[in-house]
């Protein structure tokens, strides 16, 4: 009876969710590099499959190259514990115009192994696991923009990052 409830207020007051069956229209514009390629590919799975360049959204991702930091070491000096960082600058077009542009970043921690085979291996699934994450923030906030141009709820090219940056300080 509960779940009727429920129910009924949420469809009454016109609540619509933002992820839906039907596909975005977004081309994902090519990507430069190895974990280019990896972005672009993880952005078209989320947007419903590749789209050619006469799509209704044009989406230009510059990816920028992973940064490594170190974040526990032995008593040798030895690193055991580092962090990937990946960052990504990005610009959603539409009718030759854009109208939103921002910036992700996502890290991953692995553990740093004396073995080579075993490092690379480690290294390689945390920038796998951080291109993922980068992905879901960036599809996110794109699907976001492209439903607020389709409602006319945007005028002029949105800077997503320094508004939610503004949103955090207040």
């Amino acid at each position: 009876m509960k779940k009727y409830i429920l129910l009924l207020l949420l469809t009454s007051c016109g609540f619509r969710p933002m992820y839906t069956a039907q596909d975005t229209d977004i081309y994902v514009a090519p990507i430069a590099g190895i974990n280019g390629i990896d972005l672009r590919n993880s952005l078209n799975a989320k947007f419903g499959g590749a789209r050619d360049a006469n799509a209704t959204y044009t989406l230009t991702v510059t990816l920028k190259n992973p940064v490594t930091r170190y974040k526990a070491r032995e008593t040798t000096g030895n690193a055991t514990w580092q962090e990937i960082v990946l960052g990504a600058n990005y610009t959603l077009s539409a009718d030759g115009k854009q109208i939103a542009r921002g910036s992700e970043s996502a890290s991953e921690s692995y553990t740093f192994v004396r073995y080579l085979v075993a490092a690379n291996a480690s290294y390689n699934n945390a920038v796998q696991n951080t291109i993922q994450v980068l992905a879901d923030k960036i599809s996110a906030r794109v699907i976001a923009e492209t439903y607020r141009y389709d409602q006319g709820d945007i005028t002029d090219a949105t800077d997503v990052s320094k508004n939610n940056d503004d949103a955090a300080r207040e």
